[in-house]
């Protein structure tokens, strides 16, 4: 016979025991018993026909077996399922959905439950498949079994990172004090190694803080407990940490200032050391914080920029690079000043032009100077230059300061850009001059007049000339500041005033104040009364005229003109007023009647009225 067959008769037995169809006398391997009870021994289920063929041979404790064995796979299939689900669970696994028959999952969790390592590879399947939080908790079990072995504890069955031994363990690890619950616990969980490694190292730490007693001179101190607040200060200096303000403030407390002394010594020696090799001076020998040369890095730190002193020491000492350096940091502090759009203060630049950062310095003005175009809305002058006479009255107009002549002149002259001239005050009197073709308009133009008008006010303050009155009057009309020149010309007492050129002046120019707000009644006395004290001035005739201008009284307004061009008023001057009117008339239909009485009159004269019917919605 063939070892095969033998083989299968043998197994052919032992399925006819293990199903109790012991008494069935047929034993070749051919026989249909054969065939059933290896389709039961492999989980497969029988056929009717199977089941009968059974009973006919009257095979019932087979049957009863059969019965059993698979009650029992049932029951274990079930049992698997469950405990899997139970492991998910416990290791946060449970957002992985696939069947624990055909997922590597239950495997990696029954090794974490049965303290075997997880391998890189387990590690790298449990990323890949999203399961974070179970990666979290196996490279807990891993260190979990890795502190068991090292510290005796591995008889201890529970390996979960919850686990109150994993938490004393970690302790151990770090030498970090036990309570003694958690010694205690020790003991009564038979883990009487792990107890002893403990003592072993307290006795370590009680040695240790002796000896650190003696290296910091803190023996006066007479607890020595581990409790102790000083042990972990001692260890805080030996490990080269800087100590706490409240650990200080404890050794002032405690009168240890040998202690204190000592830790701020090793504190500033490490200091030093790092800023010697910051600043490139790790030659230099002397390595005590005592060291003129600490202190120079120290302040040099605080304040970015070298003393004379300070220079001369490195000079005599060859440690120039530290000059560099400190120079090439404090000039980039002052371009970062200029950058957020800071002024650079006279000490800044004295130093910038000792140093030779001129670049700094013309960078500093052309900030500067743009920064000035913006606020006095020129922008459109294209000279970025800080060479540029603009930037110059600029400067001057910030500082408050007069400008000269030629200055206003230039301003006068000068041509802009892509300007925006802004009429609502005095300007128009000029404004063939400020068309947005010339740098003498908007807040350049009030600036220079406001300026003006506080100098003559401060004249008239400091000489009691009531000329500079009437200049400043003028100028406060010109900057649109008409409340102001009204509130300088106030309580005039004209019957102490001898001149009466001075009087009309001063009339005139209130007069004009009174007009540009709208008190236009006002405006008349004062021009009238001008007018009796000066019959030769064209100035109060001019007023009338814009006064009767704007009430739409053109034929008088006509009439006051001629008289003050008859007494040398240009006529362009009478054209601008005119222009004025047109420009601010709030009333649409009155605006239209103006301009139809201009071009009846003179339509080549008053041509450009036009643009004003065309633009009447626009605002001036």
């Amino acid at each position: 016979m063939s070892k095969e067959s033998q083989n299968r008769l043998k197994h052919f037995a032992a399925l006819k025991s293990k199903y109790q169809a012991t008494q069935y006398q047929d034993l070749s391997p051919a026989s249909l018993l054969y065939f059933i009870l290896r389709k039961v021994d492999l989980g497969i289920e029988l056929s009717h026909l199977e089941f009968n063929w059974l009973k006919e041979y009257e095979l019932i404790e087979t049957l009863k077996a059969i019965k059993q064995e698979q009650e029992h796979r049932f029951q274990e299939f079930g049992n698997l399922e469950f405990e899997f689900s139970k492991l998910q669970s416990k290791y946060k696994a449970t957002k992985h959905d696939v069947s624990w028959q055909s997922s590597h999952l239950y495997f990696i969790l029954l090794k974490l439950e049965s303290e075997n390592l997880v391998t890189d590879s387990d590690v790298k399947w449990l990323r890949t498949n999203g399961l974070d939080e179970t990666n979290k908790i196996a490279q807990e079990v891993n260190r979990f079994t890795k502190l068991k072995s090292k510290y005796k504890a591995t008889q201890y069955q529970d390996s979960y990172p919850e686990s109150k031994l994993y938490q004393i363990l970690k302790k151990l690890d770090v030498t970090e004090c036990l309570s003694n619950s958690e010694y205690n616990w020790l003991l009564n969980n038979q883990l009487l190694e792990t107890a002893e490694i403990f003592k072993q190292q307290e006795s370590e730490k009680e040695a240790q803080f002796v000896q650190l007693r003696d290296k910091y001179q803190a023996n006066k101190h007479l607890d020595l407990s581990l409790s102790s607040p000083l042990y972990p200060i001692l260890q805080n200096i030996d490990a080269k940490n800087n100590l706490s303000d409240s650990e200080i403030n404890w050794l002032e407390q405690k009168e240890l200032s040998e202690t204190i002394a000592i830790a701020q010594e090793l504190e500033q020696t490490r200091e030093f050391a790092a800023l010697r090799l910051k600043y490139k001076a790790t030659e230099y020998q002397d390595s005590s914080p005592k060291s003129h040369l600490y202190k120079i890095l120290k302040r040099l730190e605080l304040s970015n920029q070298l003393g004379e002193q300070d220079i001369n020491f490195l000079k005599k000492r060859k440690l120039t690079e530290i000059i560099k350096i400190a120079n090439e940091k404090y000039a980039s502090i002052l371009k970062s000043k200029i950058d957020s759009g800071e002024l650079l203060n006279e000490p800044e630049i004295e130093w910038l032009k000792n140093n030779r950062y001129e670049d700094i310095i013309i960078f500093a003005k052309q900030k500067h100077f743009a920064a000035l175009k913006s606020k006095y809305d020129v922008l459109g002058y294209q000279d970025k230059l800080h060479t540029s006479l603009l930037y110059t009255i600029l400067q001057k107009l910030e500082l408050k300061e007069r400008l000269e002549p030629t200055d206003v002149a230039w301003l006068q002259e000068t041509k802009i850009e892509d300007s925006q001239p802004i009429y609502s005050y005095y300007r128009w009197q000029k404004e063939s001059q400020y068309q947005g073709t010339k740098l003498l308009y908007g807040k350049i133009l009030i600036a220079y007049h406001t300026i003006e008008a506080n100098f003559y006010e401060q004249e008239f303050q400091r000489t009691e000339n009531k000329w500079n009155l009437a200049n400043a009057s003028s100028h406060w009309r010109k900057a649109d500041e008409a409340e102001q020149a009204l509130q300088l010309t106030n309580n005039l007492e004209l019957d102490k005033i001898k001149e009466n050129k001075l009087k009309s002046a001063l009339l005139t120019s209130r007069g004009g104040a009174f007009r540009d707000i709208g008190k236009l009644d006002e405006a008349e006395n004062c021009a009238r009364k001008a007018i009796e004290y000066q019959p030769k001035s064209h100035h109060p005739y001019t007023l009338m005229g814009a006064i009767c201008f704007e009430r739409h009284q053109y034929s008088d307004g006509e009439y006051w003109f001629q008289e003050a061009i008859k007494r040398g008023a240009n006529p362009r001057d009478m054209d601008s007023e005119i222009k004025r009117v047109v420009k601010n008339a709030k009333d649409e239909s009155k605006r239209r009647q103006v301009i139809n009485y201009l071009l009846n009159k003179d339509p080549q004269r008053y041509a450009w009225a036009k643009s004003y019917i065309k633009n009447s919605n626009n605002k001036i």
